[in-house]
């Protein structure tokens, strides 16, 4: 039985407007019958804008910039700019969702815009970067090793997409993209400020390398902060601390940096191994199918 009275619209004009058959809605498009061939009848809420929403996007397109930017610098043989480069492209993809919530701006659009963005700035720009660098010397496992980079980072940003509404939010699956990036483009950051050069550090920056790439496709939980009240009261040497922390970096920014996204690189399996000591082991690799569309 129907839910909605069938009245005719004024001037033989339809209220419904018909898109192709879709296993899902968009986000804001409410279903409300199916028509004579099967195909289903969305109508968009009276009122909402369609177009593209400029602040949170201007974010991710500077984003975007960095990363890119780290490609080219990398081509111009200045490693320390590109690395640089690609902890900016970190700031602002931290930035560019929080200003979305803050302003009610999300949109579908954004999501994937900003999931594209990531692919360039800790996907393929930093594999790019530490390939130039130190690993074309090793001739075949240096651009393989790239590579496993690179891909892992488009799977794990695809996995993040179609398993956000299922997995636990206090803690990521598998190491995320931004900090893996962080810890690639950290060594070569730390590495060209002592003065060493990328041939002399090959299998140090491999391995690196490949740890990050093969993380970041693990189920390996990693924490997400995003149980984080940030609107909650906290004692006054929270503030101190904040303060110690900002002094740290900006007084030695490679060797801090890189320092605490190791640390972070290596929480994962402290919690993986704690959980398998509680009775809570998880698999490290992902050998089922999801049971979720």
């Amino acid at each position: 039985m129907s839910s909605f009275n069938r009245r005719k619209a004024k001037n033989n004009t339809s209220a419904f407007s018909r898109v192709r058959p879709i296993g899902k809605l968009a986000r804001g498009a409410h279903a409300v019958r199916h028509d004579d061939d099967g195909d289903l009848m969305v109508s968009t809420p009276k009122g909402r804008p369609r177009g593209i929403y400029l602040l949170p996007n201007a974010f991710t397109t500077a984003g975007l910039f960095c990363g890119f930017y780290a490609i080219v610098m990398a081509m111009g043989q200045k490693f320390d700019h590109a690395a640089i480069a690609i902890f900016a492209a970190m700031l602002l993809d931290a930035i560019d969702g929080r200003v979305a919530r803050l302003t009610n701006t999300q949109s579908e659009f954004g999501a994937q815009y900003d999931s594209l963005a990531d692919m360039v700035s800790f996907g393929a720009a930093p594999a790019l970067v530490v390939y130039i660098w130190a690993l074309q010397g090793l001739g075949k496992l240096g651009w393989l090793a790239a590579f496993v980079y690179c891909a892992g980072g488009a799977l794990r940003l695809a996995r993040f997409n179609t398993n956000i509404a299922v997995v636990d939010k206090r803690y990521f699956q598998g190491l995320p993209s931004p900090a893996a990036a962080a810890l690639v483009a950290g060594f070569i950051w730390l590495m060209q400020d002592l003065g060493y050069a990328g041939g002399e550090l090959s299998w140090a920056a491999w391995a690196i390398t490949l740890y990050a790439g093969l993380t970041m496709v693990t189920n390996v939980p990693f924490y997400s902060f995003k149980d984080i009240n940030y609107r909650k009261s906290v004692p006054f040497i929270a503030v101190f601390l904040i303060v110690l922390a900002l002094v740290a970096v900006a007084g030695d920014p490679p060797k801090v940096l890189f320092g605490m996204f190791v640390l972070y690189g290596l929480s994962g399996y402290v919690i993986y191994f704690w959980r398998l000591a509680k009775g809570k082991p998880v698999s490290i690799v992902q050998t089922e199918m999801d049971t979720h569309d």
